[in-house]
């Protein structure tokens, strides 16, 4: 992704595979935000909820002339599938590669699925080197090595074991990080002390990309404190949509005050919307973006 390395402030938009066949939404989705977002994220059976392999997805999004993000997940595959699928994403030119651990299968709608975790994201991360460098994870000689440039997820808040696996990831020479959704900027700029120490001394270059969840309702937010690892919507954010007319506005509102604020403060936000990208377009235009 060029735009890593331009130091302009990158833009990312999170868009799910279909549960099904039929790509007509995933591309109206990805067409929303075609000429805003420097490219866009597809996720990997987010929630642990089966849809469309991410990677047939990023392959027809390429197809459209979309930049990708191609979410990987340790859940669903041993070290020789998820070997297999690295091979194949980088070999149709599918690089930007996002790995996470993945939300465990009962958390979804297959909670009969055996979990893998045959590697956990760090080790993942090292696998991608490996790939990167012309071996497979067993040291074994490649026939043409990976070009993958690889993230990793982290939360805002972080435990002491939390901060440390954060700079395993970040000492592994990962290309950026996308964070989970971010609500107190306060809160961020603490974790961004914490990083910056951490990337001062193994990767300056890395860059850090904020989570934006456009909140649409008191019910979203509630959902998300309830449901969703990570994400913390503080009380005065719940009473502004509490207090609210319009809501889906206030929402609009919130997530363009805080990209505002995040742009002295971070190298880009991602956009997560609750339903689809037809709001995205206007909460950066009201940021500033």
């Amino acid at each position: 992704m060029e735009t890593l390395a331009s130091g302009k402030f990158i833009v990312t938009a999170e868009v799910s595979p279909p549960k099904g066949t039929d790509t007509r939404q995933m591309l109206k989705n990805a067409a929303l935000v075609g000429g805003i977002a420097d490219a866009i994220n597809v996720t990997d059976n987010q929630r642990a909820v089966m849809r469309m392999s991410p990677l047939a997805a990023c392959s027809i999004l390429k197809s459209k002339g979309y930049e990708t993000i191609m979410h990987v997940t340790c859940r669903d595959r041993n070290r020789l599938s998820l070997q297999s699928e690295l091979l194949g994403s980088s070999s149709i030119g599918i690089n930007n590669i996002l790995v996470m651990s993945g939300d465990h299968p009962v958390k979804g709608d297959h909670r009969g699925a055996k979990p893998v975790y045959d590697l956990d994201s760090v080790q993942l991360l090292g696998l991608v080197q490996q790939l990167n460098s012309g071996f497979d994870f067993s040291g074994n000689t490649l026939e043409g090595k990976t070009r993958i440039l690889p993230g990793a997820v982290a939360n805002t808040e972080l435990s002491e074991a939390a901060l440390i696996k954060l700079g395993k990831k970040i000492s592994s020479g990962i290309r950026f990080v996308q964070t989970q959704a971010v609500f107190d900027t306060n809160s961020f700029s603490g974790f961004m002390e914490q990083v910056n120490s951490i990337r001062s001394k193994y990767n300056p270059d890395m860059k850090i990309i904020a989570g934006i969840i456009p909140l649409k309702s008191v019910k979203s937010a509630d959902f998300l404190n309830s449901n969703i690892a990570g994400i913390r919507v503080p009380q005065h954010v719940i009473d502004r949509m509490k207090s609210a007319k319009n809501p889906e506005k206030e929402g609009m509102e919130i997530a363009a005050g805080l990209i505002g604020k995040l742009q002295g403060m971070c190298d880009g936000v991602h956009i997560m919307p609750i339903g689809n990208h037809e709001n995205t377009g206007k909460i950066l235009e009201m940021a500033g973006i």
